[in-house]
């Protein structure tokens, strides 16, 4: 097995196992609302407006297990016009999953463990994740490859956000119960931040080598 088949198929699978909780999730929570479940106070509001709900659950699974393909380096240099048409689909699906999640931290009624600070950092959040997929949409329709890379990795972090929530809100629970608004609050604003930090990580390591490369360009033509 050569280098790039290698991370082709480990990257997507990382990211994928990574996205099954929330993933899971949002199944649940479309079969919850297509089968008629009982309505309780924790699925009242989604009973009451289930499209926003509904458009979120289905184009989030697809942003993660689709976009995690984009992420395997052999596989968009053997088949870029595949590379471009999948983009082009988890671009509607970011936006969607991101507007849909906006509207609901908007419009839904609170949960009680839901607060104020939680609501703000779902907004700053949401609106960022629609900002990064425009700017890197539009950084390759003026043909910016790195920048397009580099934006379009921040959105993902972004849209990932609920796979890294779910890990440490458990892990919250598991060793000191059931968090309060601010704990909660905290875990989620925490989880959004190691994923760009993460994101940042992979952009400046992917940089690296176009920075040499344009290095060795530079010295070739002054010695010309």
């Amino acid at each position: 097995m050569t280098s790039s088949t290698k991370w082709d198929r480990l990257i997507p699978a990382a990211i994928i196992l990574f996205s099954v909780i929330p993933v899971l999730g949002g199944a649940l929570r479309l079969g919850e609302l297509g089968g008629g479940a009982e309505i309780t106070p924790d699925n009242a509001r989604f009973f009451a407006s289930p499209v926003p709900v509904v458009i979120h659950a289905i184009t989030l699974s697809v942003y993660c297990v689709l976009g995690a393909f984009q992420f395997a380096p052999g596989l968009r240099r053997r088949r870029p016009a595949w590379h471009r048409a999948a983009g082009r689909l988890l671009v509607l699906c970011g936006l969607f999953g991101a507007l849909s999640g906006l509207w609901m931290t908007v419009f839904y009624p609170k949960p009680a463990d839901v607060g104020v600070l939680l609501t703000g950092i779902r907004l700053v959040f949401g609106t960022a994740w629609v900002a990064f997929i425009v700017l890197g949409f539009a950084a390759i329709r003026r043909r910016d490859v790195t920048g397009h890379r580099a934006w379009m990795i921040r959105g993902f972090a972004i849209g990932l956000g609920a796979g890294t929530q779910a890990v440490t809100l458990t892990a919250w629970l598991v060793a000191a119960g059931t968090p309060d608004r601010l704990e909660k609050a905290l875990l989620m604003l925490a989880s959004w931040i190691v994923n760009l930090a993460v994101a940042e990580w992979i952009i400046r390591r992917q940089a690296k080598p176009v920075r040499a490369a344009a290095q060795v360009r530079a010295t070739v033509r002054g010695t010309r």
